[in-house]
């Protein structure tokens, strides 16, 4: 049976142990300590630590400040309102301003949906990607989120940095390599590419599985950053396939399967498929049951392969 971890307890290790190796590692947070397990840090280094409270705006403008007296913070707040509220002081106080500025949106995609369609952001991949300078990560899991924090510490601008709360399942390792901008080979294949984001890992592969079943071999590309895309292992793998399918636990319309359609475009033009939400805005309910709604299940990775090699030349 796969292991299922949450995200932000990978993430809090990570924060934990930065915070060991660098005093000048701060963290704020908007009165959800708790819940985004930054409460760990709080506990181990409280004179690091700062309560802004309900104030996504404060949080990034306090964050800023700190960044530009040489510190380096970690602005955690719910993806949606850290993202929604606070995108204006994000855009000037941080990416124009090339601040050093870890932006971490917890309670992201679809592990919001138990508290609210208002609470569940499907676009802040998109919002943050759109920022000019703006590195934007999706780790698939605990393990992966863990290596994001050391990597982001030693990252040099600005980083929005997404961290989903219930259990995933772990589809990495210790030893799997962790590079800002570079693509995760999670299983080789030549007839269709399958390039994922964020917790949507294993049905990718799970869609890969099925596929095999059909003797359709899927090359299967996982891509914790969105932005800056690896462009070089995106387009090698879709030379040898000739079609490619995105998946994300986010909408089409600004996320990864948006920044594979510009690419392709302008590099080369291949069929496409994305499956990711619609156009649409979160709805209440389970993790599970939103991504049997919003068709983010191996089943629809799967059906999208044999669309979109139908469609090659």
């Amino acid at each position: 049976m796969t292991e299922k971890r949450e995200p932000r307890d990978g993430y809090a290790e990570g924060l934990l142990e930065i915070g060991r190796e660098h005093d000048d590692v701060f963290v704020l947070d908007g009165d959800c300590a708790k819940p985004n397990y930054t409460a760990r840090f709080q506990e181990a280094y409280p004179d690091r630590f700062f309560n802004i409270g309900i104030a996504e705006c404060d949080i990034i403008g306090t964050a800023a400040g700190m960044a530009a007296q040489g510190k380096v913070p970690f602005a955690n707040a719910y993806a949606n309102f850290l993202t929604g509220r606070g995108f204006d002081q994000v855009r000037v106080s941080v990416a124009y301003s090339e601040r050093k500025v870890t932006v971490v949106g917890h309670n992201a995609g679809t592990t919001a949906a138990q508290e609210g369609a208002t609470h569940l952001p499907l676009e802040d991949v998109g919002l943050m990607r759109a920022l000019p300078g703006m590195t934007v990560i999706v780790p698939c899991d605990a393990v992966e989120m863990r290596k994001a924090v050391h990597a982001v510490y030693d990252h040099p601008g600005p980083v929005y940095l997404r961290v989903g709360k219930l259990p995933v399942p772990v589809v990495t390792s210790p030893d799997t390599p962790f590079e800002i901008g570079k693509a995760v080979p999670l299983r080789e294949g030549g007839d269709v590419t399958i390039l994922n984001t964020g917790c949507t890992a294993s049905e990718a592969l799970g869609a890969a599985e099925l596929l095999k079943d059909e003797g359709i071999s899927a090359e299967v590309l996982h891509l914790h950053t969105v932005k800056p895309l690896d462009a070089e292992a995106i387009l090698e793998s879709v030379r040898r396939t000739g079609c490619v399918v995105t998946i994300e636990e986010h909408s089409i319309i600004g996320g990864l399967g948006s920044a594979v359609a510009e690419l392709l475009g302008e590099q080369h033009p291949a069929p496409l498929e994305r499956v990711g939400t619609r156009d649409v805005f979160g709805l209440s309910g389970t993790m599970d049951e939103l991504f049997d709604h919003f068709g983010l299940r191996a089943a629809n990775i799967a059906e999208a392969a044999r669309r979109v090699r139908a469609r090659r030349s």
